[in-house]
């Protein structure tokens, strides 16, 4: 399930941090970019969470899963 077209948006601080953010995904192949990207920026992921548009995703799913429980 997606909402619209999906991006990874890279951002660098002048410091060279790095972080990166899923833009359009709604499921969990969003992970699946964590290596392409470590390998692409020589980097090391420290830290990762999930989105606003993955919680809501997955709260949407949650509920209609719910509701055919009650049907």
């Amino acid at each position: 399930m997606t909402t619209g077209p999906r991006r990874i948006v890279v951002t660098v601080t002048a410091q060279g941090t790095i972080s990166a953010k899923t833009v359009g995904f709604t499921d969990d192949s969003c992970l699946d970019y964590i290596a392409v990207l470590e390998d692409l920026l020589e980097a090391r992921t420290v830290e990762s969470a999930y989105t606003e548009e993955y919680a809501r995703a997955t709260a949407e799913v949650r509920q209609e899963e719910h509701d055919v429980e009650r049907a």
